[in-house]
């Protein structure tokens, strides 16, 4: 009969508790990171709030209608 090995506790890391939208060291995950700098002021407006509700949200990804709605957000219409 072979014998298991428990860790110590304080070596379990919950990963449950950990917050998505951070990456590690605590910045947040962004799509756009660095590539705002090369954006009109307009497209970086749009870019800013797309992050803005993504951080918002918890989403790493959004939907077309949740771009939709950011863009209508920052004063867009047709």
């Amino acid at each position: 009969m072979t014998q298991m090995v428990v860790a110590p506790a304080e070596q379990f890391v919950d990963r449950r508790n950990h917050d998505p939208v951070l990456a590690p060291g605590g910045r947040e995950r962004r799509q756009f990171t660095d590539s705002h700098e090369e954006l009109s002021s307009e497209a970086r407006e749009l870019a800013d709030a797309i992050d803005q509700y993504k951080v918002r949200h918890r989403r790493r990804f959004i939907t077309y209608e949740e771009m939709l709605a950011v863009v209508k957000s920052i004063g867009y219409h047709r």
